[in-house]
């Protein structure tokens, strides 16, 4: 089935580059351009697109303001281009609060390679938005703060991409401080897990940061993978330390979740718990079955809770799984808490 898609954009450059780069799939047809919300409008109702483009910054209505408009009054899955700066990463990720089903970030440089990631990337995002579950209800992680106490060597992984940000933002609001160290992979670049950290340290009871190398994991303390490197652990004894990686895209991320938490397999084994939320693909699914084999308690989020059901399923389908839970009982899941189990 061919996946109709409306690309909004106020650059001329980057309407015409983003046509040709969706028209090149065979499965997708982009059945018209718009450079601003009004034109968008028109061109929304006249030609019924499967999948909208949009630019994060216009003039007029921005981005943010318009896919609110979109979500409100004719809800479809919208795929977000963002500039790689603070200012996008943050509107980005409100956007993603607002229902946005992803988002591809236009790359700073004018390197071939980064152009060739970004073309590879687009597409891949918007065969994976086609399908999703939009209008996409998420109810919130409800707190449940009762579980096991912290001891050395216990931890916490996560894992996600399309569809897992406001998931995880619940969970980490959920949990307490006394909770164990917490470490997340997600499907995000450079410069946008930094702000997605430090959004959730303005919210969480326990403090939230990108993860730098050689730190002691802590308790009350969640580490969030850096975009565009891997996040490993080593262990000195019973504690546990980062190591953050430059490498190849696994799973093609940067950071990926299968390496996160194979080497929590490695350093943790029945003392940790893993978890694989919403997102396309496969990542996570290798990872979460080492860990499960090592003696992990591992879990994904539910089929109904998620936006799209790519990476659960594939953990699922690979035995790495055993318990699926529904979204109010992640926060008790990761806690250990028999209610989330």
């Amino acid at each position: 089935m061919t996946i109709r898609v409306l690309v909004i954009d106020d650059s001329a450059v980057i309407r015409s580059f983003l046509r040709d780069v969706l028209t090149s799939d065979s499965d997708i047809e982009v059945v018209g351009v718009a450079a601003d919300a009004n034109d968008a409008r028109a061109k929304i109702k006249e030609l019924q697109p499967d999948v909208l483009t949009l630019d994060v910054e216009m003039p007029g209505m921005d981005g943010l303001t318009f896919l609110e408009h979109v979500m409100r009054l004719r809800p479809m899955p919208v795929l977000m281009v963002s500039s790689l700066t603070q200012r996008g990463a943050e509107t980005t990720l409100r956007a993603l609060d607002a229902g946005a089903v992803d988002f591809v970030a236009k790359p700073l440089s004018d390197a071939e390679q980064s152009w060739q990631d970004f073309t590879a990337d687009v597409i891949g995002k918007v065969r994976g938005a086609a399908p999703a579950l939009v209008p996409w209800e998420n109810t919130g992680v409800l707190a449940q703060t009762a579980g096991h106490a912290s001891v050395p060597g216990d931890i916490i992984a996560i894992g996600g991409s399309t569809g897992s940000v406001p998931v995880i933002q619940g969970i980490l609001k959920a949990l307490p401080v006394e909770v164990p160290p917490v470490v997340v992979a997600v499907h995000m670049p450079t410069r946008f897990t930094a702000q997605f950290a430090e959004r959730l340290n303005g919210i969480c009871a326990i403090t939230v940061a990108e993860a730098g190398d050689g730190e002691e994991l802590l308790p009350g303390h969640a580490y969030i993978a850096p975009g565009g490197a891997h996040l490993t652990l080593r262990q000195e004894g019973t504690r546990l330390f980062t190591r953050i990686e430059q490498g190849p895209r696994v799973n093609g991320h940067t950071p990926s979740v299968d390496v996160l938490f194979e080497s929590i397999a490695n350093v943790a084994g029945k003392r940790a718990t893993g978890l694989v939320l919403s997102g396309m693909g496969r990542d996570g699914a290798l990872g979460l079955l080492a860990m499960r084999q090592a003696g992990a308690l591992t879990g994904c989020q539910d089929e109904g809770s998620c936006l799209i059901y790519g990476m659960p399923k594939a953990a699922k389908d690979a035995g790495a799984v055993m318990s699926e839970v529904p979204l109010a009982r992640l926060a008790a899941f990761v806690m250990r808490n028999p209610v989330g189990r």
